[in-house]
């Protein structure tokens, strides 16, 4: 396995061998990527093999090689070796061959969206300074606009003075473009580059060809972005690069771009963005790869040749001998979440096509896992089980919710979508119950476990529940009259208790040992789950986005159970013959 960035060696200078050692190269396992780059890569793959005459989009080596051979032969660096030649590292050729190269029948672009997020020091700001030069003289737009878009002004002028020196050590580009007191114009065509910020005067109205947006995760909220996204409506291809490191600024447009990255990646997202937009996502998959220097390279691109491997390291033993200066180091450097909420499971592990019989006859044991609630969560049950010789564990689900929220929603014009998720339809499949009083009854859960054992043979032998909600006397009693106070295990909603399990439960998860049919309240709530991080990596659940309606109380009724019967697994393997 490379351990090092490279650069292209094509004797052809071919831009579709770029692509195709690039991009088959981390399918292939010779580049080690993260696994939404194996994504990326696996579509771009198969557009390019895409023969069909009816797609609108295919791959033309002149047009990328325009575009790659324009900053080759004419931008320099801007700093460091100042004034040398721009030669391009693999990555580098092969994801500007993507985005230059797949255009219409017309010669005109398809990606008009590009999301880029790679760890710091990995060449962006240059690269960003060469793109914006060639929008400006080699993109065939009369009177380009191309700006330097972040929220502070001294970081839009960063990408700014970066073109200018590059002008200034290039012959070529010297002649033809000269730096006025609000921009760099070019005479060949009468375009400008320009900086544009959050406090620039006149935001409104622009008509923007080309905008680099720089470090799109300090943006505190949309409005630039979307002024910049609207800028573009008039251009016949307009181009919006952000290129960014994560960062600390939650909430933001950050966020709700990688999340919509997420979900083109997993081929969610549609329309006419989904069409235009492409995202190239290089970090760790897992925290603590940060550790393993084999897997620096998912989030650094450009380590060993653009990055410094050594100065990597000295970062790294920093980090290890100073807990405050790890989140700094695992989101600049390894583009990870830190002290924060963040996504937890992805599709491939939230989902599992594994289907059982609960009435088959195999199954005689449950561990029963709780997550109580009042009058706004869901109330909600899982019943995990095993059988011998089979290491798979067996979920069954069920949910409850006041009948009286479903009426209020009614009345708001929002029956059955309360939430955003089809409860209605959930009721009239059998997978979800209502309550008739207005604060939950936690003794309807029993009533379904018996319901389970009469129906199935499937006898609970144990729970396992947050006591938050389940603090009332009749309730304890109905409990420990069913299981016997013994069989009653508290689970204690916090990191100490939790971070273990969840790793463990992951790794089934990703392993597709949780088999549950299809349950999709099940599915729904594991995918709302966001975990936070301390600095010694324990992690403990949240919602996504801190929102109450993304309910997690399914997946919390799972986990529940799941530490239950790991707390009882010599017990419970001698009683199903294990």
């Amino acid at each position: 396995m490379r351990r090092g960035a490279r650069r292209y060696k094509g004797a052809d200078g071919s831009c579709e061998r770029a692509i195709r050692e690039y991009f088959g190269g981390i399918l292939g396992g010779d580049v080690k990527a993260c696994a939404k780059m194996r994504k990326v890569s696996a579509r771009i793959l198969r557009d390019m093999d895409n023969a069909d005459p009816l797609y609108p989009y295919h791959f033309r080596e002149e047009h990328a090689q325009k575009h790659v051979q324009f900053i080759e032969r004419f931008c320099r660096l801007p700093s460091g070796r100042l004034g040398h030649d721009f030669r391009l590292e693999l990555f580098q050729r092969a994801i500007l061959s993507v985005i230059f190269g797949f255009v219409d029948a017309e010669g005109t672009r398809q990606y008009r969206e590009i999301l880029w997020i790679m760890g710091r020091k990995n060449g962006k700001t240059a690269l960003a300074s060469a793109i914006e030069l060639d929008l400006l003289v080699n993109d065939d737009e009369g009177a380009p606009e191309v700006y330097n878009v972040a929220t502070a002004h001294d970081q839009a002028a960063k990408g700014f003075n970066n073109a200018w020196r590059m002008v200034q050590t290039s012959p070529a580009l010297a002649k033809h473009i000269r730096k006025r007191v609000a921009d760099l114009y070019c005479d060949l065509n009468m375009g400008s580059i320009r900086a544009l910020s959050a406090n620039t005067n006149h935001l409104d109205g622009l008509d923007i060809s080309g905008a680099i947006v720089d470090e799109l995760a300090a943006m505190k909220n949309r409005d630039l972005y979307d002024l910049t996204i609207q800028g573009t409506s008039a251009r016949r291809q307009p181009l919006v690069l952000e290129i960014t490191t994560n960062g600390f600024v939650r909430g933001g447009i950050f966020d709700a771009q990688y999340e919509y990255a997420c979900k083109w990646l997993d081929g969610q997202a549609t329309g006419d963005k989904a069409e235009r937009f492409i995202a190239f996502i290089f970090e760790l998959d897992e925290r603590e790869e940060w550790q393993d220097e084999s897997c620096w390279i998912k989030a650094n691109p450009g380590l060993g040749t653009i990055k410094s491997i050594a100065a990597l390291r000295q970062n790294v033993s920093k980090a290890k001998d100073d807990p405050t200066f790890l989140p700094t180091l695992l989101v600049k450097d390894f583009n990870l979440i830190e002290n924060q909420s963040q996504a937890w499971l992805t599709w491939d592990e939230i989902h599992n096509d594994e289907t059982f019989d609960p009435g088959d006859g195999t199954f005689t044991y449950a561990v029963l896992g709780v997550d109580a609630a009042d009058t706004t969560d869901l109330t909600a049950a899982c019943l995990l089980m095993q059988r011998p010789g089979d290491p798979n564990i067996y979920a069954m689900h069920m949910a409850w919710i006041p009948l009286r929220a479903l009426e209020q929603a009614e009345r708001e014009g929002r029956r059955g979508g309360r939430d955003g998720v089809p409860y209605d339809a959930w009721i009239a499949r059998g997978l979800m119950r209502t309550c008739e009083t207005p604060i939950m009854d936690k003794r309807d859960v029993l009533d379904w476990v018996a319901e389970v054992q009469s129906k199935y043979g499937i006898y609970a032998v144990s729970c396992g529940y947050d006591p938050w909600h389940m603090r009332d006397v009749p309730t304890q009693e109905a409990y420990e009259d069913y299981f016997g106070a013994d069989n009653m295990q508290k689970i204690i909603q916090g990191a100490q208790t939790l971070s273990m399990p969840m790793k463990e439960l992951r790794a089934l998860y990703k392993e597709g040992r949780i088999v549950d049919n299809g349950n999709p309240i099940a599915e729904w709530c594991r995918s709302n789950v966001a975990i936070r991080t301390d600095v010694n990596g324990n992690i403990q659940p949240d919602k996504k986005n801190q929102d109450p309606r993304n309910r997690i109380d399914a997946w919390a009724a799972e986990c529940d159970a799941f530490i239950a019967m790991k707390n009882i697994a010599d017990d419970y393997a001698a009683m199903i013959g294990g």
